[in-house]
């Protein structure tokens, strides 16, 4: 077995997540202690209780979604899961996986995923920005239909998830006007997402060079596992190289198909999605039907998917 845990960054975030780890686990307990003193504010009882609303804000979403992930990694390690040969993220959740690695605090993690929300939320003004998910259509097709929309604003792929599934972001009069001609050429399904800014596009360059900034400032180290990218697909392995992925990916499309894919030429044969929902789990089953997907979100996942690994649990 060649092992390789990856990380979500979006649309699985609700009221309730982490709440059983923390009652089952130290080691999620501590993460949230850390959490909370980090951001000087209770993120647990957000993710605990809620409200959803207030869950929804992309400045709370990404502190929620990274805490939940660490929390189930580390309860994870305490029952003696395996360590990976590599880690990947998807988008945000690149942040969770240099956690993993060990080349980034807990700490300043949080810290910066807070920021970086803050930043792409003000990016752009409400309304101004849409994504789409665009299903059964060619790459080519949809960068061809995203210049054509364009008309001096903004469209362009934002998500580029598997082969089936590509989402496309900018301005909302392009996006409206490329979802379309996407549909009168034949694409599958199009749906405009319910999200708070178009993340992953040139819209998103005034949040980039501000978190730029804090980035530059971060303490991180080289990495003890190696680490996909989502904005090159490729390895990464030194604290240099991995910053300026996480500069770059801000306004540049997730390469999630691409960065699957050369883990699985790598020889990953097993994929552990750990942290809140099933997202990539569901993109996994899309991009290969030969590697194992498993998930980790909560206790009975954990158990379950301890269990199909062969580990022994107390």
């Amino acid at each position: 077995m060649a092992l390789a845990y990856i990380f979500p960054g979006q649309g699985s975030q609700h009221p309730g997540m982490g709440k059983d780890l923390v009652e089952n686990f130290p080691a999620a307990r501590r993460v949230f202690e850390e959490v909370d003193e980090a951001l000087g504010f209770h993120i647990s009882r957000l993710c605990f209780e809620g409200p959803s609303e207030a869950l929804q804000l992309t400045e709370n979403t990404q502190p929620a979604i990274l805490s939940v992930s660490v929390a189930v990694l580390r309860a994870m390690e305490t029952e003696g899961f395996p360590k990976p040969e590599y880690v990947a993220g998807h988008s945000l959740g690149e942040y969770s996986a240099l956690v993993a690695s060990g080349a980034l605090s807990l700490t300043d993690a949080v810290r910066t995923v807070r920021a970086r929300g803050c930043y792409m939320q003000e990016a752009v003004p409400a309304g101004q920005g849409a994504m789409a998910a665009v299903i059964g259509a060619e790459l080519a097709e949809i960068e061809k239909v995203c210049r054509e929309a364009s008309q001096g604003q903004v469209c362009s792929p934002a998500n580029i998830n598997s082969s089936n599934q590509v989402v496309i972001a900018g301005n909302t009069e392009a996006v409206d006007r490329a979802v379309q001609l996407l549909k009168e050429k034949g694409a599958k399904r199009v749906v405009k997402l319910n999200v708070s800014a178009p993340f992953h596009c040139a819209l998103m360059m005034p949040a980039q060079e501000r978190l730029a900034t804090d980035l530059e400032a971060l303490s991180l180290d080289d990495l003890h596992i190696p680490l996909v990218s989502n904005v090159d697909a490729a390895e990464v392995r030194k604290a240099v190289d991995a910053r300026d992925s996480l500069v770059r990916q801000v306004s540049s499309p997730v390469r999630w198909l691409e960065s699957v894919e050369l883990l699985i030429h790598q020889g990953i044969d097993t994929f552990v999605e750990v942290g809140p929902g099933k997202v990539l789990s569901g993109l996994m089953r899309q991009i290969s039907r030969e590697a194992k997907s498993l998930n980790v979100e909560d206790t009975a996942s954990l158990k379950l998917t301890g269990a199909n690994l062969g580990i022994s649990q107390g």
